[in-house]
């Protein structure tokens, strides 16, 4: 969205249903009406998107029982964070069977 008074951009991620509010649509403090700009689903965008952020995209189908549950219970969309941690930085000799040591 563009504010043409400010030269302000933003976006917004709207559920569906979200995009008839017209008060999402204007500025709060001075009421000027936004210009949309682009449309397009977060889906699309990901899809898109996703290498510049250096990760995998991976389609789930809800044919099988566990993909049913995962499209339910994440709406749809869902995500997978994989971090790496260095035992070391935090001052750990090792981490094994639960314990730390």
């Amino acid at each position: 969205l563009a504010n043409k008074q400010t030269q302000e951009e933003k976006v917004l991620v709207l559920r569906p249903g979200e995009e008839k509010k017209a008060s999402l649509f204007q500025d709060p403090e001075t009421g000027v009406e936004l210009e949309v700009i682009e449309k397009e689903p977060l889906v699309d965008w990901l899809s898109e998107h996703y290498k510049d952020f250096g990760a995998s995209l991976e389609f789930i189908t809800d044919k099988s029982h566990e993909g049913s549950q995962f499209c339910k219970g994440f709406g749809g969309i869902g995500g997978k964070m994989l971090t790496y941690l260095s035992y070391v930085y935090f001052g750990l000799k090792s981490f094994a069977g639960g314990g730390m040591q």
